[in-house]
């Protein structure tokens, strides 16, 4: 289907430009200052309504219900914390809420623009009560609490109601640099210049900014992984698929007033550093050691991302807001030297592991694999010896196999996906042959991808681990290998992201000689297990599962309210090979129990994550300097707990290590990984016994 949709598209669309060809915007009345759409934006939206409405995997209705859901995802993105329009500016504004999906059809971007001129003056508004109150003397010893979290509040009633909480936000910033030794007027003179940068910062937004964010509020409430890009988001997506990039090696995504990270590249300054995780949020950036910190609250992800890019070799210090910290947390400075992001850093590593069982010790087999990697220009060439995961994961695997391995464990951790060749063809190493995945498209059509090759490469005990933000083509993997019964599962329920997208460049679809359309990811296809079971939602759950940090309501593909469901097809023929089964999995979950129970480690880690989870619902912080004082005291004494969970849960570290050393604890680089620990426990217990891992390929 993919191959013939851009013949299609041209001609459903060419009845469209027709049909849309009058201005609808010469009807709209706007005042000075107002931004207004371009007819291209109006061409641009035709004929994404039309290919979504027509190609999307998701056959969903345009209607009063569709139209309900982009208005509040639009709302939402431009003011996520209800702290700029009022509550008669939503009722003026209901209006629209069941008219988005007529104006869609029409082409029409009236209701995009006219609520976000009145956003904009709201936010004008704010900013010069800002500039008046920054000059007012703060009292300090006043009682008073403030809650920064606004998700669940009502749209305040009045103009002093948000008055109130923007004099409570200002207190709060300069209560923190007070206590941190900052003088008054200093701190009042640099919230002037930070506040005074971002108006004059958003002051720059553009009509095609604003297209892009309704645009996406639209796409996302069909699909959470449907996306439109203007121009200059699309060049930076290129940007991070190709990763040759000099910079820090992260994905980025503007979320309410947020820069954050999305995702890190594996390998990448950023990932190797260990102090960025995703979700975080950049709210500073600076140059050098030296260079002062540029505030991008507020910022679009483009212009932020001119920040943080640079020649490989120099320095940029991140302020980072950690999406695992608690309310009123301080903000943590990174520094990180930007490199040239290569494949080479992003591949598989191996190494050796030793675990005592009893008086033997057993040799574990390690192989950390940070993506699915591929060198499709060098496969398409047929060149000898291109790179591949699964080619570096079988040369790992012969050299395990003179070293004497006792079993195997794969470390699929953070592993968001990547090559789905490299995933098919990955299983096919620990399978004789058979299907591995289930692709669906939304005609219909069932297409399986097998794994063509009869050779074994590796036929002993394995383990796979994950964790929640394994994605994508590691779901395949580690689904496959379970359902085959090749090997236990352990860790968390991954991420569930179970769709295939293709990206659509829309100079194909809508002519202009002076401006780029921008491009289009849409998804086209769902991904299900030879069992016949969706990846979507579920993702793949372990068989034995590890205390979590994140439930699957705050991370995850389950997390998106747009996301497509969960749903069965049916099974392929495969065979099992008898591995792993029910009985087996069964003896071991008593010992693995009754350690969850007593083991100081997983009992410690227990502990941190429910701490750090009931700190993590905190919603108040005092205004008061004592007790202000007090808090961030108090969080100081503590152990912290973000550190100590993220420790616990953030994977191997991708290096070689020399054998003789690794027995040394105090030497051990993964000693204060409880994930991978626990699982080389499993592992001794499964091969001392009662029932020892079958060695012959089994029943079906």
């Amino acid at each position: 289907m993919k191959k013939i949709l851009p013949i299609f598209i041209p001609l459903s669309l060419l009845v469209v430009w027709f049909m849309h060809g009058s201005d609808l915007q010469n009807q709209v009345t706007y005042q000075e200052g107002d931004l207004q759409p371009s007819a291209l934006q109006r061409k641009v939206e035709s004929k994404v309504f039309e290919i979504l409405s027509n190609y999307h995997y998701r056959k969903i209705p345009v209607n009063d219900s569709l139209s309900s859901k982009i208005f509040d995802a639009y709302i939402k993105q431009l003011d996520p914390n209800k702290v700029f329009f009022l509550a008669e500016d939503i009722n003026e504004i209901e209006k629209y809420r069941l008219a988005i999906d007529e104006a869609l059809n029409l082409g029409d971007l009236t209701p995009a623009f006219q609520i976000y001129n009145i956003y904009q003056k709201r936010m004008k508004a704010r900013y010069a009560f800002i500039n008046a109150q920054l000059d007012k003397a703060v009292d300090f010893t006043i009682d008073e609490t403030y809650q920064p979290n606004r998700e669940k509040a009502v749209w305040a009633k009045s103009e002093a109601e948000l008055d109130d909480f923007w004099r409570k936000d200002i207190k709060r910033q300069l209560l923190d640099w007070k206590i941190g030794g900052k003088a008054d007027t200093t701190s009042v003179r640099e919230l002037k210049e930070r506040y005074k940068r971002t108006e004059k910062y958003m002051a720059k937004t553009k009509s095609e900014d604003v297209f892009q964010i309704f645009m996406n509020a639209y796409t996302e409430s069909i699909d959470p992984h449907t996306s439109y890009m203007i121009p200059k988001a699309a060049e930076e997506f290129n940007k991070d698929m190709s990763q040759s990039f000099e910079g820090i090696g992260a994905t980025l995504r503007l979320e309410g007033d947020y820069v954050t990270i999305f995702d890190l590249v594996p390998g990448g300054p950023a990932y190797k550093s260990k102090q960025i995780n995703p979700k975080d949020r950049i709210v500073g950036v600076a140059q050098g050691d030296e260079g002062k910190f540029v505030d991008v609250i507020g910022w679009f992800t483009d212009d932020a991302v001119k920040l943080i890019r640079g020649p490989k070799g120099t320095v940029v210090r991140l302020k980072i807001l950690p999406a695992s910290g608690v309310t009123g947390s301080p903000t943590t400075e990174v520094r990180i030297v930007r490199e040239k992001i290569k494949l080479e850093e992003q591949t598989a590593k191996k190494e050796i592991l030793f675990q005592k069982q009893g008086d033997k010790t057993l040799k574990i087999g390690l192989i950390t694999i940070p993506m699915f990697y591929r060198d499709f220009e060098g496969a398409r060439n047929n060149e000898a010896g291109f790179k591949s995961t699964s080619a570096d994961v079988r040369k790992f695997l012969v050299e395990f196999k003179k070293e004497g391995i006792d079993a195997l464990l794969i470390d699929l951790r953070n592993n968001g996906g990547g090559s789905l060749i490299e995933a098919v063809d990955l299983t096919g190493l620990f399978i004789t042959s058979g299907p591995v995945v289930q692709r669906k498209e939304s005609t219909g059509q069932i297409t399986q991808e097998n794994d063509e090759n009869p050779e074994l490469v590796y036929d002993g005990p394995m383990a796979v681990l994950i964790n929640r933000f394994s994605a994508s083509a590691s779901e395949i993997f580690a689904g496959a290998i379970q359902d085959y019964q090749r090997g236990i599962i352990v860790g968390e329920q991954s991420y569930g992201k179970g769709t295939v997208q293709s990206v659509l460049d829309l100079s194909r679809f809508v002519r202009s000689e002076k401006e780029n359309p921008g491009v289009l990811k849409i998804t086209l296809e769902k991904f299900y297990r030879i069992t016949g079971s969706s990846t979507q939602h579920k993702g793949v759950s372990p068989d034995f599962a590890l205390p979590s940090a994140f439930s699957a309501e705050e991370f995850g593909e389950s997390s998106q309210p747009s996301a497509l469901p969960w749903d069965m097809i049916r099974s392929t023929k495969f065979t099992k090979t008898g591995k792993v089964n029910p009985v087996v999995v069964k003896q071991l979950q008593a010992a693995f129990q009754a350690r969850l129970k007593t083991k100081p480690e997983l009992l410690k880690l227990k502990e941190d994550l429910a701490r750090w989870k009931k700190l993590k619902e905190t919603n108040s912080i005092a205004l008061n300097y004592d007790m202000r004082k007090k808090e961030l005291d108090d969080q100081k004494k503590k152990p912290d707990e973000t550190q100590e969970v993220m420790a616990s849960l953030a994977g191997s570290e991708s290096l070689i290590v020399d054998e003789k050393k690794v027995e040394s604890k105090e030497k051990d680089k993964h000693a204060k990984d409880t994930y991978l620990k626990e699982t080389q426990q499993i592992i001794a217990d499964w091969l001392k016994g009662p029932v020892a891992p079958a060695k012959a390929v089994a029943k079906k």
